[in-house]
């Protein structure tokens, strides 16, 4: 089964490695890039994703509120944080607005690959 991954992160050299790296995995496809989490509020319902991959300290509006939107809606996907502070505040902000898990930005690209495959199992 294929996974469709929506990516969000303001840095477009950030999406365009994880892109990169998505693209290695035959089980994923990106179905969207967003640089906000207004963006990909805005997506969300267009581009049926079963993962967002969602950065938390974006302009406009950060990951954390914009999880906690998209989480709202029924039949929502499984949103993985992806962050580079890895602070506990952060971690508990995702997790209480619905996140599925947490990945912090120095994890390993086969680590990442493996959280999006875990939360789009409906695990956490």
């Amino acid at each position: 089964m294929t996974i469709n991954v929506l990516i969000v992160d303001d840095h477009a050299v950030v999406r365009a490695g994880i892109r990169m790296l998505i693209e290695s995995d035959p089980d994923l496809k990106i179905v969207g890039e967003c640089e906000n989490g207004q963006e990909a509020v805005d997506q969300v319902e267009a581009l049926q994703p079963d993962v967002v991959l969602m950065d938390v300290t974006m302009p406009v509006m950060d990951g954390v509120e914009a999880t906690r939107l998209i989480k709202s809606a029924d039949g929502s996907p499984s949103v993985l944080a992806m962050t580079i502070h890895e602070g506990p505040d952060y971690f508990f902000q995702m997790l209480q607005a619905g996140a599925s898990g947490y990945v912090p930005k120095r994890a390993a690209p086969d680590d990442l690959l493996r959280a999006i495959h875990v939360v789009a199992e409906g695990n956490v």
